[in-house]
């Protein structure tokens, strides 16, 4: 009785977590694809791009070219050179940005930034604040879509966010892209079916004016756009997914991709922890099971750890078993191991032959000992500062 006890409590989490990933997975490669609205007769919204810019000399000229189609006299883009120790400024200045320039070390962070920049538009608002990074890029008819969506539908608006991957990137780089699609794209739109809120992705995201104007963006938090995500659904602001709208970047090295994954990481595993079953549990006291489900997908780790604490308690509930307790939590968390892999090949059938190749993904088992080491840090030595990813081609 002891043991049977003991293996179905170590059973509940990882299968209810594994469920909730499942759910997802199936209703996103289920879920139709949604083609651009069709062309209508459109209100002309004002907007501004605000792009937080920490030492982009290199590449900012790049990501405002891009850029540059989408902007007219409706939409301006500023560039916050913020702590820069290089030409960051006055580069974005020759290359057409307005520029403004922030110096405050003890304050460091993208938060910071953000409400410097949102601080400044306050003289003339405009109807429309797009957060941008400055390693990004989206497409002008995304843009207008964004702005669009967010003005008509007075709630933030989160594009479909993805790493491009390229023939030199490695295997591990290629697979984190994959899992980096899996979280913002496949999950996003099964999500999106049950109602939730999006979680905002940092980047390519959209907020009418009366939302953000008085949003608490100086933080120093690792992740301020997913706690400002979790602010706006608190207050009957719940933000969209728009899959028809893209942003995206450039993968790092893999190198920087684990220092980039494991800042994120922690701060998202801090983060969901204090917030996701608060969410969940209060939300499905009142019965608004949409938001419910917000706080319950919150709480899903990041792949690889889901599938390392899984495989832990699936060893431990086997050995239970051997030992003579029930094997009915072995059995049905294999069961779920499976059908989470399935799903996971049919994902990558649908939207992620171009991010990863098939023999490249059956290197998984060594992805998962790659991130190992970000998660032991997570119990001995947390991150908890910001650091700036190096781009691709910087020493």
């Amino acid at each position: 009785m002891i043991l049977d006890s003991l293996a179905w409590a170590l059973f509940v989490i990882p299968a209810v977590l594994l469920a909730t990933l499942g759910v997802e997975l199936l209703l996103g490669v289920l879920a139709p694809n949604r083609g651009r609205p069709a062309a209508r007769s459109r209100t002309v919204h004002s907007a501004a791009i605000l792009m937080p810019a920490h030492d982009e000399a290199g590449g900012i000229v790049k990501t405002i070219a891009r850029l540059q189609p989408a902007l007219d006299e409706t939409i301006r883009l500023v560039v916050i050179a913020d702590n820069c120790s290089d030409d960051t400024a006055a580069i974005a200045r020759t290359a057409g940005a307005t520029v403004l320039e922030r110096r405050d070390t003890r304050n460091r962070g993208k938060g910071h930034a953000l409400a410097f920049g949102r601080d400044w538009l306050r003289n003339a608002p405009p109807e429309c604040l797009v957060v941008l990074d400055a390693d990004c890029e989206i497409a002008a008819e995304d843009l207008r879509l964004l702005i669009e969506t967010a003005v008509e539908k007075q709630r933030p608006v989160q594009s479909c966010y993805l790493l491009r991957s390229r023939a030199d990137d490695g295997p591990m780089t290629q697979i984190s892209n994959f899992a980096f699609l899996i979280k913002n794209r496949v999950r996003p739109r099964g999500a999106t079916l049950l109602g939730a809120p999006a979680t905002l992705g940092g980047t390519g995201m959209a907020f009418p004016w009366a939302l953000i104007e008085k949003a608490p963006l100086a933080t120093s938090h690792l992740v301020e756009d997913l706690v400002l995500g979790i602010d706006f659904a608190r207050q009957g602001s719940p933000p969209l997914y728009l899959g028809q709208a893209f942003t995206w970047s450039d993968a790092a090295s893999r190198q920087d991709t684990l220092t980039q994954r494991t800042r994120w990481e922690h701060g998202y595993i801090q983060t969901a922890l204090k917030h996701g079953l608060p969410l969940a549990l209060g939300n499905l006291a009142r019965l608004r099971l949409s938001q419910a489900w917000f706080g319950l997908s919150l709480l899903v780790p990041p792949l690889a750890l889901l599938v390392t604490l899984g495989l832990v308690v699936l060893a431990a509930t086997t050995l239970l078993a051997l030992l003579g307790a029930c094997a009915m939590p072995a059995l049905l968390l294999a069961a779920e191991f499976v059908i989470v892999a399935a799903l996971l090949v049919l994902a990558w059938l649908r939207d992620g032959q171009a991010t990863v190749s098939a023999a490249t993904l059956a290197r998984i088992p060594l992805y998962i000992l790659w991130k190992i080491p970000v998660y032991l840090r997570l119990v001995r030595k947390r991150e908890t500062q910001w650091v700036r990813t190096k781009r691709k081609g910087e020493d």
